[in-house]
């Protein structure tokens, strides 16, 4: 019938007896038990949602408010009534968001671009000669070193700076290199003020002028060998206000303790040829992909 009752348990029949003879137990043993009312029903108003009670701040509907009572410059008793605060943490403001890296097209050691013919079940041996790439043992991090990065000009770089965001500029009197993606003015960053630390989270900032610098980041040891190629970062763009301008804002890690000790920032050719396209108070706005720019990096503190 979905009734809930309440019988009493006796665990031993020396306990009853125990009972009776004691005139407080006896007392209580007499009380009967009342059951739920049969009129009372289960809805939302009777037993409210815990978690949507937790929001209201453990106040039922028709209840009054919580109060405190304090006591004025008089000497008299004034009751203040409240709404508890169920904002989160996080909500208040308190505690910052966590940082969600930026999804991007990330190349490392021993990855490939694309998985070797003999690796496809049903592959055309051939197809790679076909379609004109050749097909060997070496991954695209390699194949992208042949081109790079001895050659890069060591003397014009920044130092990674503790505590601070700090900038970098590319402009057309920035060095350039013929990348496997294409030529590209690019600017180097060293790692040695952290590389006492196993790994950190980089925030990267291209600021828009009259375009953005669309970067891609290329990490390298202490011979310059690449160790890992991040491009098509999905970056988050931020409109322009009085004080600033709008920037796209990345978040990518960086392992010193996998023996990151340089980052050349440049760009590629195919983005270049594009454009990014964001949403202003007039409607869409295209903004072009320029080879110049002004960066903004700092490592996001724990």
């Amino acid at each position: 019938m979905g009734r809930v009752q309440y019988s009493r348990i006796v665990n031993n029949p020396e306990d009853e007896n125990d009972a009776s003879e004691d005139p407080v137990h006896a007392k209580l043993a007499e009380v009967p038990v009342e059951s739920l009312d049969e009129d009372t029903e289960f809805t939302l108003e009777n037993y409210p949602d815990g978690n949507q009670l937790e929001r209201d701040g453990y106040i039922r509907p028709g209840e009054p408010l919580p109060y405190f009572t304090w006591r004025d410059a008089e000497g008299n008793v004034r009751v203040s009534y409240f709404r508890p605060d169920t904002r989160s943490e996080l909500e208040k403001g308190t505690v910052a968001a966590p940082v969600e890296l930026s999804p991007a097209s990330i190349y490392q050691t021993g990855s490939s671009v694309m998985p070797l013919p003999d690796q496809v079940e049903g592959a055309d041996p051939n197809a790679f000669a076909i379609l004109g790439i050749e097909s060997g043992a070496d991954d695209y991090l390699a194949r992208f070193g042949e081109s790079c990065c001895l050659a890069l000009r060591r003397g014009e770089h920044s130092e990674w700076q503790q505590g601070r965001a700090f900038g970098v500029d590319i402009s057309e009197d920035s060095p350039a290199h013929d990348f496997l993606s294409g030529s590209s003015p690019y600017h180097l960053v060293a790692l040695s003020s952290v590389i006492d630390q196993p790994d950190f989270i980089m925030r990267l900032r291209s600021y828009a002028s009259d375009g953005v610098f669309v970067p891609s980041l290329l990490f390298l040891d202490r011979d310059f060998q690449p160790l890992r190629l991040v491009t098509d970062m999905v970056s988050a763009y931020t409109p322009e206000s009085w004080s600033r301008l709008g920037f796209l804002e990345s978040f990518i890690p960086v392992f010193p303790g996998e023996g990151e000790r340089w980052v050349v920032i440049f760009t590629r050719q195919e983005d270049l040829a594009g454009q990014t396209v964001v949403e202003g108070r007039r409607g869409p706005r295209a903004i072009p992909h320029v080879a110049a720019g002004e960066l903004g990096l700092m490592r996001v503190e724990d």
